[in-house]
């Protein structure tokens, strides 16, 4: 398959990066740090998508023992172990800050840089959910399914913003920036009170707060992970409004439609009407299966992520549809079947049901990664570029001396 047109391809010589970070500790703090300190242990020869790369190898480390020690994310790890999550999330977030400044660097900044950083940070939501699943001890509930739909969104709104409005905004609290080190101060908290069960006590007696007699039983006794689930909706409304008022502003001033984006967000509504519709029909994934199918949700929104990344590179259109929605659609009609009396089920509730899940997330692995193939090799085959290694290293005072010889004066012919 076809992801990006030939005729497409020289608006790819038009790329021109453009980003707004008004985080204050991303400026006095972060960008600091990197400038001076963690930018010179990177050898000019090093590509800046394999510093991309490298980061996200952290995080699939975390994964794959978090596999190992807490499969089930209801059970306790060795501290030693969160310890290990906090450390290899903010190497991730490191490693994915400093790509940009190698890449000016090394003068490789480009349109693949943008969509290979994107591509990865949209692996990255899935997992590091599961991690944080994991890490307060959720289990394989429905508030594990909600803090997937607020990252997941998140991401989604964050990347349609970009697309309309051509620039990368990121605000004064932010997931790239806030966010992560939020998680890292989880990760290493859980690990110092000795486990995940910590986060299951009630937050305000837990923090010495008095009991005030106008305060309910319920509210007080709220643990920390339903805090946290009131704290993110009200995140995930704040930066979902804050991005839209962001692009209809942009857009009157362009004076263009400013209702028209908002079908761009469809595609998001979409899956998040079939994600749990699915769930609440099937609680044996919910139940017991939860770990594959939020990849498989994951794989959905990278390639819808990923899209609109390509359009906003290339100037197409906005993409409005993802195939990979089609087996949620598929699973759900199947359960909805034999409850309406139309035809019996195909998968029942039984081994088949997994079976259908699992052979999901192979079809999602396998469309998506079809995808990151086809687009980076059209677009280094384009550019002359590789994706991994610097394919023309570059030499400084090269392009004086080049100068200087092209203006050189030539002998007279006799």
């Amino acid at each position: 398959m076809v992801y990006v047109r030939q005729h497409n391809l020289s608006a790819l010589r038009q790329y021109r990066y453009s980003g707004v970070d008004k985080s204050l500790v991303s400026r006095y703090v972060l960008k600091p740090f990197y400038t001076h300190v963690v930018i010179k242990c990177f050898p000019l020869s090093m590509a800046p998508n394999a510093i991309t790369l490298t980061g996200f190898g952290f995080v699939v480390i975390n994964f794959l023992t978090l596999l190992w020690y807490n499969p089930t994310l209801d059970q306790d790890c060795p501290p030693w172990v969160y310890l290990s999550w906090a450390l290899g999330l903010f190497l991730y977030q490191t490693f994915d800050a400093v790509d940009g400044a190698q890449a000016r660097r090394t003068r490789q900044s480009g349109p693949l840089g943008e969509l290979f950083d994107h591509g990865v940070d949209a692996c990255n939501t899935a997992l590091e959910v599961i991690i944080f699943a994991g890490a307060t001890n959720l289990g394989q509930t429905w508030a594990t399914v909600l803090t997937l739909f607020g990252s997941a969104l998140t991401f989604y709104v964050q990347t349609w913003d970009e697309y309309y409005t051509h620039t990368l905004t990121l605000g004064v609290i932010s997931g790239p920036v806030e966010g992560i080190l939020t998680l890292c101060a989880v990760y290493a908290t859980t690990a110092i009170k000795g486990g995940a069960s910590f986060w299951h006590r009630p937050m305000l007696a837990t923090l010495g707060v008095p009991h005030f007699s106008l305060l309910p039983d319920s509210l007080y006794d709220l643990p920390f992970t339903s805090w946290y689930i009131i704290y993110g909706a009200f995140v995930l409304l704040f930066g979902t409004l804050s991005s839209i008022l962001n692009v209809m502003q942009v857009r009157r001033q362009r004076n263009q439609n400013p209702f028209q984006p908002l079908l761009g967000l469809l595609p998001a509504v979409a899956t998040w009407v079939l994600v749990p519709t699915y769930l609440y029909l099937q609680p044996t994934i919910l139940e017991n299966h939860l770990v594959p199918f939020i990849m498989f949700v994951g794989l959905i929104n990278a390639y819808s992520v990923g899209q609109m990344i390509i359009a906003h590179l290339v100037k197409t259109d906005f993409p409005y549809s993802n195939v990979l929605l089609l087996p949620l659609a598929a699973g759900i009609l199947d359960s909805i079947a034999p409850r309406m009396g139309w035809w019996p089920s195909l998968l029942s509730e039984s081994v088949y049901q997994v079976g259908f899940m699992f052979m999901s997330l192979g079809l999602a692995v396998g469309i998506y990664g079809s995808f990151v193939f086809d687009v980076i090799t059209t677009i280094c085959d384009y550019l002359d570029i590789w994706c991994l290694t610097i394919k023309y290293p570059f030499v400084e005072g090269a392009e004086k001396a080049k100068v200087v010889d092209n203006t050189a004066v030539k002998p007279k012919a006799n």
